[in-house]
């Protein structure tokens, strides 16, 4: 830090306390760079100064920083706050700053009108009634209203629509309305309907169909027939949504808060579980400057996030943080109620917590896809070349085997589109010397363009090969041979610990190696399309070598025959569905009893 010579972090240091505190920086010209919460001021304005291990590019924050400045508070929860409201109002450039603040919307109850009506709501709530959410969109909203309406035929229209009737509406005729407009059910008798809606929009099933059931026999017993086939059909109707709820579980409010991070972006992805039932999902998009953490994200992320709007009680983290305690006794502050926030999970909760990870993982592909994002990655990748001429399309090819056998090679196409998968190829190597990675790279390449040349097909503007120099000669010397000139070949070398960030291209005709910053675009989009073919040439490889194990490895079990091997392979699809099945799995095939089921798992693995 022998650079900070405005800054005289020595003396700075000597006269801050160990209380917590947020701490803001600012550079030369007053800007405010960053603002941060700390348990122990001291302690944590001191890890900024060490000699080494500091991340580069906090390091380079550093650089910038021209003065501290330091907020003592009472507690830890007092400096979240704060810092929440700073970031919040400064949007300083090195923070995590979760960009979108729309509010979120809930169900509404009027109980101030006599015939209270189902409706959307995104605001305060200061308006009377009840509120039930907030879920994550529109959608899910309606969602749920067409589901309820299903069930009990609360009015959902506005109250100038409702005022305005002289006789009831087609929702009436389908029964979905009670038509309490024109004076088609009593306001009791419509009150214990909104009150079955609270239990149904609470979750509370259960309580629902046990009250429903009572009704039903209340007036059978007193002889109301059609009355009774009445609340027959709404219970009819409360079971079909509860089977299509596919994953229904307790009546908890909950969010899972999962995270992601893929070449260079983060997505934070909120999950709703609202009264046992999933209720949908909202991605965001922090700008992360720095070398955060996932765990670092999410605090920052949860504390922002909640700022303005109500937490359930209970928040599932998809990593522990470290400041849980803080940030639960925050949101339990502000809430008027416990609030808990848990990463270690069982049960349906851990269902939900791995199917939120699966989708936040994806939520991020998708989003790295999409054509804006692909634009200035392939900008970014043209100026490394010095180059003014557009890239359009980019091809890489990767190779993947066990030991030199099974060996299948890939080439995995990225254009303008992003991903274009109906232009991969996978190809198996034959007749080369087992683990000869630069005869299987030969042998790929001068199969792929070949028949490219042949059919007059479109040839990429950069071809990348996942090796270093070795491989790229190997490239080349093919590409001579089959006498294509006007095509860029690069090697990617893996670097110091094959850690991403750290890779070296090779361009051929070059005789250095070009290494590009960690947080590059150009770097980014080379990181994702060589991470693509590397999945796709060791899927192809796993899909070859599964299929020449799958007859021996059965055949290795007493008992299992040529027809009960037809048998497993057609119930669980594959080998790889056979060895993640249990006892109890294996014995569903016909053919199949215990003790062989058993000698079939044990088999296996070994």
């Amino acid at each position: 830090m022998d650079s900070l010579l405005a800054f005289d972090h020595k003396t700075f240091l000597q006269h801050v306390g160990q209380s917590p505190g947020i701490y803001q920086m600012f550079d030369a010209e007053g800007a405010l760079l960053y603002v941060g919460k700390a348990k122990n001021l001291k302690k944590r304005l001191s890890s900024y100064f060490r000699a080494t291990g500091l991340p580069i590019k906090t390091a380079a924050m550093m650089q910038k920083v021209d003065d501290i400045q330091v907020v003592v508070t009472h507690t830890e929860n007092e400096a979240l706050i704060l810092e929440s409201n700073l970031i919040k109002k400064h949007k300083p450039r090195y923070n995590i700053l979760l960009r979108d603040s729309k509010s979120y919307p809930f169900i509404h109850i009027d109980d101030s009108h006599e015939y209270p009506r189902l409706s959307f709501y995104r605001g305060d709530r200061s308006e009377p009634g009840r509120y039930f959410g907030p879920y994550p969109g529109v959608t899910a909203i309606r969602e749920t209203l067409a589901l309820l309406q299903k069930v009990l035929p609360v009015r959902q229209c506005d109250d100038v629509f409702f005022s305005n009737r002289s006789r009831p509406c087609l929702q009436y005729q389908i029964k979905r309305c009670s038509g309490p407009c024109v004076g088609l059910i009593s306001q009791e008798a419509y009150g214990k309907d909104v009150d079955l809606a609270g239990l149904f929009l609470q979750g509370k099933d259960e309580s629902l169909n046990t009250l429903l059931q009572r009704n039903m026999e209340q007036a059978s017993k007193q002889l109301k027939f059609e009355e009774a086939a009445g609340w027959r059909d709404r219970i009819n109707a409360l079971r079909r949504v509860q089977s299509h709820q596919a994953i229904t579980s307790g009546h908890s409010d909950i969010d899972i808060i999962t995270v992601a991070s893929l070449h260079g972006k983060v997505c934070v992805e909120v999950t709703f579980i609202r009264g046992g039932r999933h209720s949908g999902s909202n991605g965001h998009f922090p700008k992360v400057p720095l070398d955060f953490t996932e765990a670092e994200i999410l605090s920052a992320f949860i504390s922002q996030y909640y700022h303005r709007r109500p937490a359930p009680k209970e928040i599932i983290v998809g990593v522990a943080l470290d400041d849980t305690d803080s940030l639960a006794g925050w949101l339990t502050e502000q809430s008027d109620r416990k609030v808990a926030i848990v990463h270690s999970v069982r049960g349906h909760r851990r269902d939900w917590l791995q199917m939120a990870q699966l989708n936040v993982s994806e939520r991020l592909k998708r989003h790295l896809s999409e054509k804006e994002s692909v634009a200035g990655r392939l900008q970014a990748f043209a100026k490394v070349f010095d180059t003014d001429e557009p890239i359009k399309r980019i091809e890489c090819f990767d190779i993947s085997h066990t030991q030199g056998e099974q060996t299948v090679a890939s080439c995995v196409v990225f254009t303008e589109k992003g991903i274009t998968k109906s232009d991969y190829r996978r190809y198996n190597i034959k007749g080369i010397t087992p683990g000869d990675d630069y005869a299987a790279m030969r042998q790929a390449i001068q199969r792929r363009y070949q028949r490219v040349l042949k059919e007059e097909g479109k040839l990429p503007d950069v071809l990348l090969i996942d090796g270093g120099k070795g491989q790229l000669s190997s490239a080349a010397e093919i590409m001579r041979e089959l006498q294509i000139n006007n095509v860029r070949l690069v090697g990617v070398a893996k670097g110091e610990g094959r850690k991403p960030g750290l890779e070296t291209l090779f361009v051929e005709g070059q005789s250095m190696g070009i290494k590009l910053p960690a947080n590059s675009l150009a770097m980014h989009l080379v990181q994702q399309i060589r991470d693509e073919a590397h999945r796709f040439a060791i899927t192809g490889h796993r899909a070859r070598r599964g299929k020449a194990q799958t007859q021996s490895v059965l055949q290795e079990v007493a008992g299992v025959g040529a027809k009960r091997r037809q048998a497993l392979l057609k119930h669980f699809g594959g080998l790889q569905g056979i060895q993640q099945a249990g006892v109890k799995d294996l014995m569903k095939v016909p053919g199949i009893n215990a003790d062989l089921a058993n000698k079939i798992y044990q088999h296996l693995k070994k």
